[in-house]
């Protein structure tokens, strides 16, 4: 673990900086999976909404 040393002997501990990396764009294949993704919670969502004003008009 690095660390220095300050005055009067005490140590001083540093985090370890993680490696910096730059992101790749996403393939063809990952977009089309996030497309499908998107658009099963919006059914998700909407389904949702639907059963919430079918059960509050039921009363």
């Amino acid at each position: 673990m690095p660390y220095t040393t300050e005055e009067g002997g005490r140590l001083n501990n540093f985090a370890k900086e993680p490696k910096v990396y730059q992101a790749e764009p996403p393939s063809g294949g990952q977009i089309r999976n996030y497309i499908f993704l998107g658009i099963a919670a919006v059914i998700l969502v909407g389904g949702l909404i639907a059963v919430t004003f079918s059960v509050s008009n039921m009363g």
